[in-house]
């Protein structure tokens, strides 16, 4: 069996359009060199993924899955209060879902994506966590909230122009790139109490 049609070719094209996506968006991507950085026949992509925005669905689904594993939302108030520092070290240790994010949001604007019900579902769950365990009740609120949270920790890696400018946050400022994910931190903690102050941990 040739490397082209072994059983894990679908991962490999898989890990090779991430970084083809995440470098030239959905329209500049090319499926030849993401073949070629698979070490695959392109029209294994067509055969496997069908085209090129299917593709970029497949690439978008595997990169949350993974983003679910290593980042779940925490089930205890202690949890929550961390989960915005364990999602903005998830993006500094790999920043290619947030520019899948970019680019897919100038694509399709504001028109359905593909596997939207699944993304729906994704963040419901996660909001239905959230509201459970900080008992806020509202299903609006609970999604607004992980909205918040999510936006915290992952701004400063949407927009690096602007982080390097209001910052001076060099790329390899490690004690300064530990002072703002404490300051984060510290402002999803007050977003979190804003939001459930009936069982803040300095109530009891």
């Amino acid at each position: 069996m040739s490397k082209e049609t072994t059983p894990d070719t679908p991962t490999r094209l898989l890990e090779a359009a991430r970084a083809e996506f995440a470098q030239y968006g959905i329209s500049g991507a090319r499926v030849d060199r993401i073949a070629e950085q698979a070490a695959a026949n392109k029209q294994r992509i067509y055969a496997y993924f069908g085209n090129k925005d299917q593709l970029f669905a497949a690439v978008l689904a595997q990169a949350y899955r993974d983003l679910s594993e290593q980042v779940p939302v925490p089930t205890t108030r202690e949890g929550i209060e961390e989960y915005v520092g364990h999602v903005f070290d998830y993006h500094r240790r790999d920043n290619s879902l947030i520019r899948l994010l970019a680019w897919e949001g100038l694509h399709y604007g504001n028109k359905e994506i593909p596997g939207e019900a699944e993304r729906e579902a994704y963040y419901t769950l996660k909001s239905e966590i959230l509201s459970e365990t900080l008992q806020i009740g509202s299903a609006r609120k609970a999604g607004t909230l992980l909205m918040t949270l999510i936006g915290i920790a992952s701004w400063p890696f949407v927009v690096e122009q602007q982080r390097r400018l209001m910052t001076g946050l060099a790329p390899d400022d490690e004690e300064g790139w530990d002072k703002l994910r404490t300051v984060l931190v510290a402002h999803g903690r007050a977003v979190i109490d804003t939001a459930s102050p009936a069982v803040s941990l300095d109530a009891h």
